[in-house]
């Protein structure tokens, strides 16, 4: 099926040259070039007509999960009919295993996985291998070690209805794919048996497949809603629609067949890591690192899974100590190979380059580092190593075209460009850049409060950009007294915004400001790049003379950008000096102002703001349910005020304080209150008191 775009709307403005030249030089293999668009323009319209018009499987690349989100919607709309996929970090919580030497404290690693994206990335896989219509929107996770995308794909089962197979062989091939046999509660990755029925929930899928055998012939395939088992009805009735593949419940397959040699491979490994340690006169470390070992073996040979396999994946996939591992890249890799010819590879999108690009840089170099510090004390073998994201110089090689795409493109992929560069400079509203405005330090909150009270007035929203955490939370409350607003007929709502705050509960606050909950959102970094934000007609840029990452040039641009999505954008920022940065930005700004101006009068537009809906969201934020841990349950107790904590080890007293902190901030955020003191209580009775 080709990758057909569907859109209300044809390009406008400066975008028909920007998708004309990108397109020109994907087709003749440029390996590198720039979109140059500014705030508003519509790079993600650009971006989507160039896929459509050079017919090649897309990954888009953005540098945090909110972003990544938003664009996944925009390109999931724009192909209706294609396998738009979205593939980010499962964990909504997410503590690496670590060691620290200082004070000898070991640190295990510990999750808390989103069922929802879980089942989204297995879906960009089981696409990626199955279809060659293929856009996938991922952050940076994508880098990370996958497991082998041939491993994966020779572990699918296929399933026809008529096909001659008896019922124990499908469940073996299930076990196999590590499901699950749960015949009471039915999730995604398990089935379960009811005579001569199969009910099996594919982990990829929404869907649940109802399996009836006769003796050794699969009868019939039946979709059903795994939660009301009504029977799913195909749209379109097809052949193709009597063809089930499902595809493993993990993507760390291992095979049975290769264990033996696996296992010898890593207890040679072993023996010699442990002499390495003993020589060293480290025999704790190299006890540690014995039991260790073993306990996982164990695991590996009964269950075919261990947590922290991927520690492993070295010895699975057969790879040289040092290669690197496989990613979501070798699956487009593979997908290439089934349904494009060599000249035609795969293209890559970073959005936001000028974030994106460092974090790739960066990633390799700060996991090394922690790994490193878990072999050398004997809580992993060396070959830990070896599940890594790829280096930078690995993702270059394995990324055959890009498009930067960005509003303040860095010179490096500038320069990586080699001059092959489109700029987008106009919207398609006639909306020009906001106009900006320099005011002094001194008396900044005042001034800023009287502006606020201006824009709530008019209906419109505010942000208001801060140097740290601490002063954007402060500005908040200072912000939410009524003291401060005696003159006024409505009370403006804030709130704040910073890296603490969850992943899902940031989209919450920016869905809020744009309904009208809030007003104003005070802030640091997050209110840069790529926030669609129609609303926001004032940015105010505290300490803007304060020169650094937070206000260089990059980011004045970008935080003046947050206004550009509004007929009245304003920018106002308060410095006692003019910097360099300062000059640069406005300098930019001010020659986008006078191409726009300069457009707009030659073919006599008049600029007009947008009423955008805001879309549903795509992942809900987790429900605190405060029931009691399960391995507490063995003591016979049945709720939180039953718990003992003298009955406790100290390893389960950490591990408890550690997971009742998880449920009482979010049973804060949720504002059940009483629940969340509930936790606090219970986390001072499980820490010990000093002597």
């Amino acid at each position: 099926m080709p990758l057909k775009l569907k859109a209300p709307f044809s390009p406008q403005g400066d975008q028909p040259q920007a998708i004309d030249q990108l397109s020109r030089w994907i087709l003749k293999g440029q390996p590198q070039q720039t979109l140059l668009g500014v705030t508003g323009s519509g790079k993600t319209f650009t971006l989507a007509n160039v896929i459509a018009r050079v017919q090649r499987q897309t990954l888009v690349i953005s540098h945090n999960k909110t972003l990544a989100a938003q664009l996944y919607q925009e390109f999931r709309d724009f192909f209706p009919d294609n396998a738009v996929s979205y593939f980010v970090s499962y964990y909504d919580y997410y503590q690496p295993e670590s060691y620290l030497p200082a004070t000898d404290t070991y640190i295990e690693k510990e999750t808390d996985i989103n069922d929802e994206i879980d089942k989204l990335r297995l879906s960009a896989t089981a696409n990626l291998l199955s279809r060659p219509d293929v856009i996938v929107v991922a952050s940076v996770s994508c880098l990370y070690n996958l497991g082998s995308p041939l491993n994966y794909s020779q572990n699918f089962l296929e399933l026809v209805p008529g096909q001659l197979i008896d019922r124990t062989t499908v469940v073996n091939r299930l076990v196999d794919m590590q499901y699950r046999r749960s015949d009471y509660d039915l999730k995604r990755g398990t089935f379960r048996q009811l005579g001569d029925q199969l009910t099996v929930w594919p982990a990829h899928q929404s869907q649940a497949l109802k399996l009836t055998f006769l003796d050794d012939q699969l009868e019939t395939i039946t979709p059903i809603d795994p939660l009301t088992a009504a029977r799913i009805t195909p749209a379109s009735p097809t052949p193709g629609n009597l063809r089930f593949v499902i595809f493993p419940a993990k993507h760390y397959q291992t095979s049975a067949a290769d264990h033996p040699a696996v296992f010898r491979q890593i207890r040679q490994d072993l023996a010699d890591r442990l002499r390495a340690l003993k020589a060293q006169g480290q025999t704790l470390a190299a006890y540690r690192l014995s039991q260790r070992v073993k306990y996982d073996l164990d695991m590996m040979a009964e269950l075919g899974y261990v947590n922290g396999i991927e520690n492993y994946s070295r010895y699975f996939d057969g790879r040289r100590p040092g290669q690197p591992p496989s990613t979501l890249l070798d699956y487009f890799a593979l997908n290439q190979k089934r349904f494009y010819s060599v000249d035609e590879p795969y293209l890559t999108l970073i959005d936001e380059s000028h974030i994106t690009l460092p974090q790739i840089r960066s990633m390799a170099a700060g996991d090394r580092a922690r790994k490193q510090t878990l072999i050398d004390f004997g809580f992993r073998l060396p070959s830990a190593l070896d599940n890594r994201p790829l280096t930078y110089a690995e993702f270059s090689q394995r990324t055959p075209q890009l498009i930067y795409a960005s509003a303040t493109p860095a010179p490096v992929e500038l320069n990586l460009s080699q001059g092959y560069i489109a700029e987008q400079l106009l919207r398609p509203t006639g909306l020009i850049d906001p106009d900006i405005e320099v005011r002094p330090s001194a008396g900044q909150i005042a001034n800023l409060v009287s502006e606020i009270l201006r824009q709530c007035c008019r209906g419109e929203r505010v942000l208001v950009a801060t140097l740290t955490k601490r002063q954007a939370e402060a500005l908040a409350e200072y912000l939410n007294q009524p003291d401060h607003f005696q003159d006024a007929t409505r009370l403006p709502k804030v709130n704040y915004l910073h890296a603490d705050i969850a992943t899902l509960d940031r989209q919450e606050i920016l869905d809020d400001l744009r309904h009208g909950t809030y007003d104003v959102i005070v802030g640091i970094n997050l209110l840069r790049e790529g926030l669609d934000l129609p609303e926001v007609s004032l940015v105010a840029i505290l300490d803007a003379d304060k020169e650094g990452f937070l206000r260089s040039t990059t980011s004045l641009i970008q935080m003046m950008g947050r206004a550009a999505r509004h007929q009245h954008g304003h920018v106002i920022m308060y410095a006692d000096h003019q910097t360099a940065s300062i000059s640069q930005a406005i300098a930019e700004v001010n020659r986008r102002r006078r191409y726009q101006k300069a457009y707009n009068k030659k073919h006599h537009l008049q600029p007009r703001g947008i009423a955008k809906p805001i879309r549903r969201r795509l992942l809900k934020r987790p429900v605190v349910t405060p029931t009691l841990p399960q391995e507490l349950q063995s003591y016979g107790w049945t709720s939180l005020k039953d718990i003992e904590p003298d009955q406790l080890t100290p390893q389960d007293r950490r591990q408890l304080t550690s997971r009742f902190k998880k449920l009482m901030n979010q049973a804060a955020r949720d504002w059940q209150f009483e629940q969340a003191a509930r936790y606090r209580d219970l986390i001072h009775q499980l820490t010990p008191t000093a002597t």
